[in-house]
């Protein structure tokens, strides 16, 4: 069974999240989309509402699955069996922060392969930080995120 795993705070979930994730279901058995917790970061969602997003904008996809981890990404990768991680590029500025990333994390635990999918050009732009922007100065943030999140 190929299991990978979609790493990331999701403080929202985009658009640009939601088309990676679905670009990768035919590549993969399941997926599943894990939130890191970070207690020393200040999110702008609480775990609850962000688990809740993800999971009605995937509640039509039994390949994937959405949960909450603590700690190393490759840590909760080998505990759900999981042989891969995927990730989106929307940047090069992204292939390089992520080659990184993946470099250290293939150190940690060789048996895991990251997948890099580029963003399609129509979602490229979005970033969480910039619907939260959008969210904060009380912007239309609809056309960044997924129906579900609704303020």
């Amino acid at each position: 069974m190929k299991i990978a795993v979609f790493p990331g705070s999701f403080d929202p979930i985009t658009l640009g999240h939601v088309n990676v994730i679905s670009r990768g279901v035919p590549m993969f058995d399941k997926i599943i989309v894990a939130i890191g917790e970070n207690a020393s970061k200040k999110y702008m969602f609480s775990l609850e509402q962000r688990l809740q997003w993800i999971s009605e904008t995937f509640n039509h996809e039994p390949k994937i699955s959405v949960e909450s981890y603590t700690g190393l990404t490759t840590q909760f990768c080998q505990d759900k069996g999981a042989q891969f991680i995927l990730r989106g590029l929307r940047n090069p500025a992204d292939f390089e922060f992520e080659k990184a990333i993946a470099q250290a994390n293939h150190k940690l635990a060789p048996q895991l392969e990251t997948v890099f999918l580029l963003t399609s050009p129509n979602t490229s732009f979005i970033s969480s930080s910039i619907a939260r922007d959008i969210i904060k100065h009380k912007g239309d943030y609809r056309p960044f995120v997924p129906e579900v999140v609704r303020l």
